[in-house]
C-alpha cells in the first residue's frame, strides 16, 4: 500500500477519521511512554469517531497483494467451480463460498426464528459474494475448502494470511487494553486466534440504477458482532461510516495506502460497558467509479478483506469498566450465545 500521501491524509481529515500509528507495538526498542501514547490515541479514536485508520499494523504490502490476487483469481472462476466449496445450509456454520443473494447483512438481533421478519429483510438482496475462512483448530466452524484440482493455492494461501492477520490483531488488542487502563495482555488472554474469521469479499459489477432504485444493496448499514474488525480495501471505494455527530448520516471512509481500517465490534462495546462504541457502516456505490455497458451505467468490481477478531466462544464476557456512576449495563454472556442471536437473521 505504500506511504500515505499528503492528499490522502487531507482526505481522511476531511471526514474526521483519525490515523493512528501502532509502530510502538511492533518495535522492541519502543518505550513504555511511546506505547501508552499510541494506545491512548487508538482508544480516543474508538470513543470519539468509532472508526480509525491504523498505520504500521503488521501486514506487509507483499502479503496483502498476494491475498487480493488469490481472492480475485477465485472469484474469476466459473460459478460451478466456486460452488464446489459452498457455504453450509443454515446459520450455524459460517464457512465456504456464499453466492450473491445467500447472505443478508442486517443489524437485527433474533432470539427466536421469525420467518416474517426474515422474509421482509430479504426483499432487497445484497449483491455480493464472499468466502469465509477460519482456523482448522475450530471444532465448531469446520472450514470448507475447494477441491485441490479447482484452486490448489487457495487453502495454503488463506491459511497463512489468516494467521498473519491475527499477529497484526494482537498489536491492536494490546493497544486497546492498555488504552482503557488494563494490563496490556488482558484482552489477548481471551483470544486464542482459533475463533476469528477471515472474509474475502467481492462486489461484482451491477447496474448502478439497480442499487439506486433499491432493487439490490451492496452492504446495508450494520455493526459487526465481534471484538473488533480489521479491514483491507482495494482502491475502489464505497465504504461509509455513520457520522458520530449526525446520527443517520454517513461519511466516506476512502482507501488510504499503508493503512487498514479498524472498528470496534458489538461484543467489545458490551464488554467495555459502552466505553468503546461500535458504529454503523455500509458499502454504497463508489463515487466516480462507474463504467458503461452500452447505455447502461455499471459499477466497478470491488474487493475487500475484513478480518473479524473474537473471543473464544465459552469465555464469559462481563463488563470491564464500571463504577457507582456507571453500573454494568449488560448481563454476562458468552460469544457463542451472542453470535447465535445475530446469525439467525443472516442466513
Amino acid at each position: 500500500m505504500g506511504s500515505i500521501s499528503g492528499t490522502d491524509v487531507a482526505q481522511a481529515s476531511v471526514v474526521n477519521i483519525p490515523i493512528v500509528d501502532l509502530g510502538p507495538f511492533s518495535s522492541p526498542s519502543s518505550t513504555a511512554e511511546e506505547r501508552r501514547v499510541a494506545a491512548e490515541a487508538l482508544v480516543r479514536a474508538c470513543r470519539d469517531v468509532e472508526f480509525v485508520y491504523i498505520q504500521n499494523h503488521g501486514v506487509s504490502q507483499e502479503e496483502l497483494d498476494e491475498a487480493f490476487r488469490v481472492s480475485k483469481n477465485f472469484y474469476d472462476l466459473p460459478r460451478e467451480e466456486k460452488m464446489k466449496a459452498p457455504h453450509p445450509p443454515g446459520w450455524a456454520v459460517h464457512r465456504g463460498y456464499s453466492w450473491p443473494g445467500l447472505e443478508k447483512v442486517s443489524n437485527i438481533l433474533s432470539k427466536t426464528d421469525d420467518e416474517e421478519s426474515v422474509k421482509q429483510l430479504r426483499e432487497v438482496q445484497d449483491f455480493k459474494e464472499s468466502y469465509e475462512v477460519g482456523s482448522d483448530n475450530n471444532p465448531n466452524q469446520p472450514n470448507v475448502w475447494p477441491p485441490g484440482d479447482v484452486m490448489p493455492e487457495w487453502r495454503p494461501s488463506m491459511t497463512s494470511f489468516y494467521w498473519t492477520c491475527f499477529e497484526a490483531g494482537k498489536r491492536i488488542l494490546r493497544a486497546l487494553a492498555l488504552g482503557i487502563g488494563l494490563d496490556e495482555d488482558h484482552l489477548l488472554g481471551y483470544h486464542s486466534g482459533d475463533y476469528n474469521q477471515l472474509r474475502l469479499l467481492h462486489y461484482p459489477p451491477i447496474p448502478a440504477e439497480a442499487v439506486e432504485g433499491g432493487k439490490f444493496a451492496r452492504m446495508p448499514a450494520h455493526t459487526d458482532w465481534s471484538t473488533m474488525t480489521m479491514l483491507f480495501q482495494d482502491d475502489c471505494g464505497g465504504l461509509q461510516v455513520e457520522d458520530p455527530r449526525r446520527p443517520g448520516e454517513f461519511i466516506d471512509a476512502p482507501p488510504i495506502p499503508g493503512t487498514l481500517v479498524m472498528n470496534v465490534g458489538d461484543l467489545l462495546m458490551r464488554w467495555s460497558n459502552d466505553y468503546l462504541k461500535s458504529t454503523l457502516h455500509r458499502v454504497q456505490l463508489p463515487s466516480r467509479q462507474d463504467r458503461f455497458s452500452g447505455d447502461e451505467r455499471m459499477t466497478r468490481a470491488r474487493y475487500s478483506i475484513p478480518y473479524f477478531i473474537t473471543t473464544d466462544p465459552d469465555r464469559l464476557i462481563e463488563c470491564l469498566r464500571f463504577d457507582e456512576e456507571h453500573p454494568p449495563k449488560y448481563e454476562p454472556i458468552t460469544q457463542r450465545e451472542y453470535s447465535a442471536m445475530r446469525a439467525r437473521m443472516q442466513y
